[in-house]
């Protein structure tokens, strides 16, 4: 067997039987190790194996998109505004969760492969009345977008849209 390319790095069939956040994991304790405290903070450096979620109690906000990089990408944007997240990528999931879950605001995909972002209005309706929806979509079609502010969602964005024309809406569907 040919040494590592790195030192301390994994050999191939040792690391076979890893997962992934395992692997991460492994990898950030040889990083972090490398550094001194003062250049990286290993506080401010360990990776998120489990969805934020308030265990607190108090609300958060719910996002829902079947494009796991859209997902990562809204939740580090409302992170850094201060809020709170849940992350689903199945709408099943999402609306089981619901009960267990204060969500003021569910930012929702429209077109995922199980069942589309309107339906996935409906139930939560049913469920949770008060939760407000922003819905978001690749594509632009008119007549769904009208179809979901007239079935109660307080806003509707085009993908790609700008991240404060999202953070502007969040605030007023918090607001109101």
């Amino acid at each position: 067997m040919r040494p590592p390319i790195w030192p301390g790095a994994i050999p191939e069939q040792a690391r076979s039987g890893m997962t992934k956040v395992q692997l991460r994991l492994s990898l950030f304790a040889r990083i972090s190790l490398s550094f001194s405290n003062h250049l990286m903070p290993t506080a401010a450096h360990a990776l998120e194996v489990s969805p934020r979620v308030a265990s607190d109690g108090s609300a958060c906000i719910c996002l829902l998109d079947d494009d796991l990089s859209m997902l990562k990408a809204l939740d580090r944007l409302l992170t850094c505004e201060g809020h709170t997240t849940r992350k689903f990528s199945d709408p099943m999931v999402f609306l089981e969760s619901i009960g267990q879950t204060r969500c003021p605001l569910a930012i929702l995909d429209i077109w995922m492969p199980d069942m589309n972002g309107l339906e996935v209005q409906e139930a939560l309706h049913k469920a949770s009345p008060e939760t407000r929806i922003i819905f978001m979509s690749g594509r632009d079609d008119p007549s769904v977008r009208q179809t979901a502010l007239d079935a109660g969602a307080f806003g509707f964005l085009s993908k790609p849209f700008d991240d404060e024309a999202l953070v502007r809406m969040i605030q007023g569907a918090l607001a109101s």
